[in-house]
């Protein structure tokens, strides 16, 4: 980290300023300091901006050896335990599990983000193409466009790239958003508000998604063989919901995401109820936090048995 200086009318402006390279491409933060500050200021200013820039660049960077690093061979124990524990294992499903799989995923996630359709609606609309009177379009047309991704992520061969996650963007907003299948451009930088006008969560530097996500491809790439399939998706899951690369609708793509990791692993998708969202939140800031992904695997494992409860009343 270096200070920069510049002259403007009212005095001189310092900066801490510091450059790092995220793939192919140098990144660069500056904090403003203040201006015509005294050694004694300045040097403490120092210490606080260092500080608040360690913290951004942390705050985004994906597990590089979860076995090595955030996870011990422990750890790594202690999800193999919990996975056997709750007969997490691979099985197939119908055709008609499916159907219904993707109609409590349509709805879930999309009243988690807000959709004031019903179940029953939701299924009226999959079942029937009957819309029900009085309600939004867009709602509508995301239960559409989730129902069209789920049948995407069964056919798919790929895992995790750039392309996917903008074909699925594209797929669940194309009738309801004029930016689906496209990242933040520049100049939108992306903040989660809760009810109360609070900052729950900043995305990542909109000059840095692209880069944050070629890193976790590859992360994913170099980890997909060694790792349990439950951490892989619990990593991914995370930290793009973390990173944020679409102006609006990350939180239905990153729990599409996840679960196209488990079934190309041949194991079970997993659907996130409307009723556990809070708990679902609360996982997400404890790995924006810190990093720890033992409450989402144990979330996940939760939601895995009321979504295996649910689909094996539908077994033919």
């Amino acid at each position: 980290m270096y200070i920069e200086k510049k002259k403007t009318k009212k005095g001189i402006k310092y900066y801490l300023a510091h450059s790092f390279r995220e793939g192919n491409k140098i990144h660069k933060i500056r904090k403003l300091l203040g201006t015509d500050l005294n050694k004694g200021v300045l040097e403490e200013r120092i210490k606080k901006a260092e500080q608040l820039i360690k913290e951004e660049i942390e705050k985004y960077q994906i597990i590089q050896d979860p076995l090595e690093k955030e996870l011990t061979k422990e750890e790594i124990a202690f999800v193999e335990r919990l996975q056997k524990e709750n007969n997490f294992k691979i099985y197939h499903l119908s055709e008609k599990q499916w159907e219904l799989f993707s109609k409590i995923f349509t709805y879930n996630t999309n009243a988690i983000e807000g959709s004031e359709l019903t179940n029953t609606e939701v299924n009226q609309i999959i079942e029937k193409d009957k819309w029900p009177k009085e309600k939004s379009k867009e709602d509508i047309a995301e239960t559409y466009g989730v129902d069209e991704a789920i049948k995407l992520i069964r056919g798919t061969k790929e895992h995790l790239s750039l392309d996917l996650l903008k074909e699925i963007h594209k797929i669940v907003f194309k009738n309801s958003k004029s930016f689906a299948g496209e990242f933040r451009q520049k100049g939108q930088e992306a903040v989660v508000m809760s009810s109360s006008g609070k900052i729950v969560h900043e995305g990542a530097p909109q000059s840095r998604v692209i880069g944050l996500l070629d890193n976790l491809v590859k992360w994913y790439e170099e980890h997909k063989s060694k790792y349990p399939p439950l951490v892989l998706a619990a990593v991914v899951h995370n930290q793009f919901e973390n990173i944020h690369p679409f102006a609006d609708g990350n939180g239905r793509i990153g729990r599409i995401i996840l679960n196209n990791i488990l079934i190309k692993h041949n194991l079970p998708p997993i659907n996130i109820e409307l009723r556990n969202r809070l708990e679902y939140y609360n996982t997400l800031q404890e790995y924006e936090k810190s990093k720890n992904i033992r409450p989402t695997i144990e979330f996940l494992l939760k939601e895995y048995r009321a979504t295996k409860k649910e689909l094996n009343k539908n077994k033919a």
